[in-house]
């Protein structure tokens, strides 16, 4: 049995990976009895608490993983240090560490625990030129980066099979990120201004979910012995580059507003935490591994099931 958990999930990856599963894509194995989904959230779960996740992951009989939890609140993190750490490092080391217990204790030749973890582009210091690579050296500048770096040592030193998704510039239909915020603000205002001078690319968290499937997926079906051979550290984005003021004229031009993006420095809009100027990732990996075709950031934000969900 290889239950299969999701936590953080009523945020904006947590609640895609939600459509996507129970709407049918894991159906299949699901009506088969070889896979249940436990969806939770800090209500059903505290992912903190060392006791509770060893806990709940005997009882359940789980096999999988997917912490979509996180600190995310980047300039709250500068003055907020202990809780930053406790859901960025410490949840992640309670995870790792239980799934590791079983993976010792797993019959060789069966399906060995699998934890898949959410990073962020933000364990480099975006000083770069070039898209970041899986094994380029990490500079954090700040708590959020530097806490989300310290989960992945802890992922990676806990003996778990593991993969880490890093992942830039997440939006979607459900919590709080830019693309809502400029999505309503252009139908309220007449301009805006827009950072030019930060570099990266969106990632559509329904297309980060499909990724996720096809991890699952593989992970399931490779014989044990591969297992091993394709866990560690990926990159996921999708595809093409762009500013944030790129980013903000391609939304409003979806909602049809005629909301005018100028483009403003970031000296302009001074932020607690360093933002880097650029976050590109590098995804081949992730792509030639898994076979995964990832669509352009243009295509993503373009898409029909994004705009239907935010009820445009």
């Amino acid at each position: 049995m290889a239950n299969i958990l999701i936590t953080g999930s009523n945020g904006q990856l947590g609640n895609e990976l939600k459509d996507l599963w129970v709407s049918g894509v894991l159906e299949a194995l699901v009506h088969k009895g070889e896979h249940y989904l436990y969806f939770t959230d800090v209500a059903e779960l505290d992912i903190t608490n060392r006791e509770a996740v060893e806990k709940f992951i005997a009882e359940k009989e789980i096999g999988i993983i997917v912490n979509c939890a996180a600190y995310t609140a980047v300039d709250k993190a500068e003055d907020d240090i202990n809780s930053a750490t406790a859901v960025n490092v410490d949840a992640a080391k309670n995870l790792a560490e239980a799934l590791a217990k079983l993976n010792n204790n797993s019959d060789a030749g069966r399906t060995s625990p699998l934890l898949i973890h959410i990073s962020t582009d933000y364990v480099f210091d975006g000083k770069g030129y070039k898209p970041y690579r899986e094994d380029d050296a990490c500079n954090p500048a700040g708590v959020y980066g530097r806490t989300k770096l310290e989960g992945e040592k802890a992922v990676e030193k806990s003996g778990c099979n593991y993969l880490i998704i890093r992942t830039s510039w997440l939006y979607s239909s459900y919590g709080a990120n830019f693309v809502k915020t400029i999505a309503r603000l252009a139908g309220e205002k007449e301009s805006l201004n827009v950072v030019f001078d930060q570099v990266g690319t969106p990632t559509y968290a329904g297309d980060l979910a499909k990724a996720i499937d096809a991890v699952v997926k593989k992970y399931l079906t490779v014989l044990p012995s591969v297992q091993k051979s394709i866990c560690g550290v990926y990159h996921f984005s999708n595809e093409g580059v762009c500013s944030w003021y790129d980013f903000a004229r391609e939304i409003v031009k979806e909602t049809g507003s005629s909301c005018i993006v100028k483009p403003v420095t970031s000296d302009q809009f001074p932020t607690k935490a360093l933002r880097p100027h650029y976050s590109v990732l590098d995804k081949s990996k992730i792509k030639s591994v898994f076979g995964i075709e990832i669509p352009h950031w243009r295509e993503a934000i373009a898409k029909e099931e994004f705009w239907r969900k935010l009820g445009k």
